[in-house]
């Protein structure tokens, strides 16, 4: 029974078909947004047709990438996209907090899987499995991700490491252009399919840089140098050649211009691989130099030249067979090009040699035309095959670090997609039989894994009907009996293959297996093989020849012959090898076949991938003609129901992708505490268990943390949302926690707002202690200065009280003796004036100048002696006033006035003597000038002290 995804239970299709057939044209019918969708596992419902109409309105907005739960779906624009791929993008998503918020691209797979390594505190290495049929593009997908590491995770921090790093960067990327060059072809179905399988071992050091590099290849489909299939061309690396060589290349390697050869079809149709600058260079960024490439080009122009070799039917089969016409001088450049001696090429060509009896007689037996050309088509294979070897040592001699100097790496998995022709041989079986073994680790790893996962911690779970493949692989690689035994097992026997007994051999003995399809109308002799992308025809013919591979000794010995230095690499003079071809005496071990090869190295690859964290990119073909904004349903949708895409949407939806240990959950959520409410009614519950030990401590914290997400979920939601506010599930397992996407975002939400509200108490308390800081500082600045300025007061008034005390001494003395000195002269001038007898103004007549002189002094001292004492903020009219009034001047005319002399009845000054009448005091108003009257600076033209002049008013008298 399938799990209620959405609000919506497939079971209930047939129930309710009606109402499911509403909802779906209901949803269909809502074609405007679907491009939006970034996740399939948000389409509701989750059908094929669902998924289909969603990838297909992305695909026409030119988006061509989708997540579905733990896979990431690319789609193959077929045109040039630039701006998807620049390296700014690639900055932005490993700059990014979280790029999983991003919009899905290959970069967001490649920066999880690096955050991976770099995260843990014991690094997990890293896998990325990319898979789909061939032309999907899987090449392009992994040259993306290698660009991408190479940007971010060369990040030196001296300009040494610099260059290292950047010599390494160019390596790796360098390694791409000549291993398509060498290893891919034009097929039927893409312009640039491997044919071949690699895995990248990109390694990383302690600070997850990237230190170097390492390929592994798996089955290179070298039948294609011999054979091309109708349509299709041999590898890019002769179409290269042949049309950019140079003239005077041309001339030394033998390829004038026109020239026509069997093994290069259609050499007229030119693809953007064809690009023969873009190889040579490459090269010598890996330290293949120019004589070198030369060697290399010129040993794959004889093989041109060798694939122009045809033989004619011999009338005698006691002779060898002859050469067609022109087949002489393709011999002779053949041989001129590989360095071989002409006669010894021709000869190994067309005679076989025999080993009999215990004595190993050896005989010489003339080859049949066929068995000619078989012969030849070996050479060819095993030149390149060895070639294809050589360079990949040489790449990874480049490119690879030290054992010390790496310790973990991020593998990135190429191989040849799910293949179906009309004429499938062993290539097409062994390309399936590994896509069926990656099909069956992506099984195991996530879809069973985490069904049983969900079981073992004890969690309510409706499994998911999936597609498992095991019986395909047991009809394909099962003991004791197998397609792969059967045919090991003729190849054992060491007899006359039969197609027909093969195909009888293969139906009858594996009849009972579900993946063996009827093959009753077949005119050929063939079986067929229900994979799970699809049912594959194989035609038995030629099968068994295929897998043995053989090499026969004097063809390995031709070629240890040649003074070319390339081949002399490729092939050393080894008398001790024994190899596959030369068994020693009467053993009769089998030799290593093809499909035993393949399958000890797929072994191998899988159990590397077992020991990484795997990451999934599927790759999608829209259709099979590479167009553009081109997307054909029907094509799509076998290929979603091939690599199981469906379940893995509806596991990921309605199951738990999120999973985090108790201890973990616990020391990261743990804060959310402090918003737990006092009532409780939630979804989290616990799975029935006894718990012990450290998990029974951490029981009551789990419980104390999930009865918090009501409230969050409650104040996440937005007003007038119900859905929103109802909680979302999570499930506390025997020792994790599962949720979805939606709980982990209100937890982090949860999290966040307390972090916030932490943060906002300690930035509070910070800024009261640093006000209070400020205060206290400002208080004890006041208190200093105020003290400073006290002292420097008391210092002032001290010295001002010195001053005072020195004046005020010295003014006293000073005034006793101008009292005195006044005493006298008045004394002296009174007597002497009395002495005189008063007379008349208008009778007598005018006073000597003496008499004037004396009666001036005595009327204008007081005058002095006031002027003297006047406050100096007197000015002006006020001090006109003074002088007016002692000196009695007339204010009519300045010259009309009359001496005086003080009479009985007239005011006047008569003694200083006389009894104080009345006293004369001098004010001045204060200054608005603050400072003026606190720090007063002695003037020498201010008085200090008071003085009261003492006068007894009399009555004037007129002289």
């Amino acid at each position: 029974m399938l799990q209620q995804v959405n609000g919506h239970s497939p079971d209930s299709d047939a129930q309710s078909g009606k109402s499911h057939r509403e909802d779906l044209r209901e949803f269909l019918g809502r074609e405007a947004p679907l491009h939006q969708l970034d996740d399939l596992t948000k389409v509701n419902p989750v059908t094929l047709e669902t998924v289909l109409r969603c990838l297909q309105a992305r695909y026409m907005a030119d988006t061509f990438y989708t997540n579905a739960g733990c896979t990431l779906v690319a789609l193959n624009p077929f045109k040039p996209v630039p701006h998807l791929y620049l390296p700014e993008l690639m900055r932005e998503y490993h700059a990014a907090p979280q790029p999983q918020k991003l919009k899905p691209h290959v970069f967001s797979v490649g920066e999880q899987t690096y955050r991976n390594v770099k995260s843990l505190i014991e690094p997990v290495n890293q896998s990325i499995v990319v898979s789909g049929e061939s032309g999907a593009g899987k090449t392009w997908t992994s040259r993306c991700l290698m660009k991408f590491y190479a940007v971010v995770a060369a990040s030196p921090t001296s300009w040494e490491s610099h260059k290292i790093a950047e010599r390494i960067e160019q390596r790796i990327l360098h390694s791409n252009p000549v291993m398509e060059a060498f290893g891919n072809a034009c097929t039927l179905r893409n312009n640039n399919s491997s044919r071949f399988g690699k895995f990248i071992q990109l390694q990383l050091n302690r600070a997850q840089q990237m230190t170097g590099a390492a390929v592994q290849t798996y089955l290179l489909e070298k039948t294609r140098v011999a054979y091309q299939a109708s349509n299709e061309r041999n590898f890019h690396i002769f179409y290269q050649i042949c049309k950019g060589a140079s003239e005077d290349e041309r001339l030394q390697w033998h390829l004038p211009k026109g020239a026509a050869f069997s093994w290069l079809p259609n050499p007229e149709r030119t693809l953007e691989e064809d690009c023969f600058e873009v190889t040579r260079e490459a090269m010598i960024h890996l330290g293949i130099n120019a004589p070198t490439q030369n060697n290399i080009f010129k040993v794959l122009a004889g093989l041109l030249h060798l694939g122009n070799i045809q033989f004619a039917d011999s009338e005698d089969e006691a002779q060898p067979c002859q050469l067609m016409d022109n087949a002489k001088c393709s011999v002779r450049t053949s041989a001129l090009l590989l360095q071989l001696p002409e006669d010894m090429l021709l000869e190994t060509l067309r005679i076989r040699t025999i080993r009999a009896g215990r004595q190993q007689q050896v005989f010489r037996k003339p080859c049949s035309r066929t068995e000619c050309d078989t012969r030849r088509d070996c050479v060819a294979k095993l030149v390149y095959a060895r070639l294809f070897d050589w360079l990949v040592s040489v790449i990874n001699s480049r490119i690879c670090a030290d054992p010390g100097s790496w310790t973990t790496f991020i593998g990135l998995l190429d191989v040849y997609g799910f293949e179906s022709f009309p004429d499938n041989s062993l290539e097409q079986l062994c390309i399936n039989y590994a896509n069926e073994k990656l099909q069956q680790h992506f099984v195991a790893h996530y879809l069973r894994a985490q069904q049983e996962e969900y079981t073992v911690e004890g969690l309510e779970w409706s499994f998911v009907n999936y597609q498992d493949n095991q019986a395909c692989l047991d009809l394909i690689e099962g003991s004791p009996i197998s397609i792969c035994a059967l045919i090991n097992e003729e190849c054992r026997l060491n007899r006359p293959s039969s197609a027909a007994q093969l195909q009888t051999r293969i139906e009858s003995a594996l009849a009972g297996n579900p993946c063996l399809g009827d093959n009753k109308l077949s005119p050929e002799p063939s079986f067929i093989v229900v994979h799970y992308a699809g049912p594959v025809r194989y035609h038995t013919a030629g099968l068994v020849e295929k897998n043995k591979d053989p090499v026969p000794p004097e063809l390995t010995i031709l070629l240890q012959q040649s003074q070319d230095p390339l081949l002399a690499v490729l092939f050393p003079v080894n008398p001790k090898e024994k190899t596959q071809e030369e068994p020693s005496g009467q053993s009769r071990a089998p030799v290593l076949t093809v499909v035993s090869k393949f399958k000890a190295s797929l072994e191998q690859l899988l159990q590397v991938l077992h020991s990484t964290t795997p990451h999934y990119i599927r790759c999608i073909k829209p259709n099979s003609q590479g167009q553009a904004q081109t997307f054909l349903q029907d094509e799509v949708l076998s290929q979603l129901e091939a690599c199981g895409l469906v379940e893995t949407i509806h596991i990921s939806a309605a199951g738990f992708p999120i999973r985090v240990s108790h201890q973990n959950f616990v020391e990261r959520y743990e804060l959310l505490r402090r918003l737990r409410p006092r009532t409780f009614s939630g979804p989290g519950r616990c799975s029935e268990r006894s718990p012990n030990g450290k998990e029974a401590t951490l029981q009551p914290l789990l419980q104390d943390i999930l009865h918090t997400l009501p409230a969050l979920t409650q104040a996440a939601a937005t007003p007038g949302d119900s859905d929103e506010a109802t909680p979302a599930p999570v499930h506390c397992g025997r020792t994790k926690v599962f949720m979805t996407d939606s709980v982990l975002e209100v937890l982090e939400c949860g999290r966040a707002q307390v972090l916030e509200q932490c943060a906002r108490c300690i930035q509070g308390s910070w800024r009261r202690y640093q006000h209070l800081k400020q205060q206290r500082q400002r208080r004890a600045a006041v208190l200093i200065q105020a003290a400073i300025r006290s002292w420097l007061a008391r210092k002032h008034i001290a010295r001002l009280h010195t001053a005072a005390t020195t004046i005020k001494r010295a003014w006293q003395k000073w005034r006793i003796r101008m009292a005195f000195l006044a005493s006298k002269e008045l004394d002296g001038i009174e007597e002497e004036h009395f002495s005189q007898a008063p007379r008349s103004s208008s009778s007598s007549p005018q006073p000597p100048i003496q008499t004037r002189l004396l009666g001036a002094i005595i009327r204008l001292w007081p005058l002095g002696l006031v002027l003297a004492n006047a406050a100096t903020g007197i000015q002006g009219f006020q001090r006109k006033l003074v002088v007016w009034a002692c000196l009695q001047l007339p204010r009519d005319s300045p010259r009309g006035y009359t001496v005086q002399i003080a009479q009985q009845d007239q005011a006047g000054v008569t003694s200083i003597r006389a009894l104080p009448q009345g006293s004369i005091k001098f004010h001045y108003r204060k200054s608005p000038l603050r400072y003026a009257d606190m720090c007063p600076e002695p003037s020498p033209y201010s008085v200090t002290g008071f003085n009261q002049i003492l006068l007894e008013r009399h009555r004037l008298i007129h002289v």
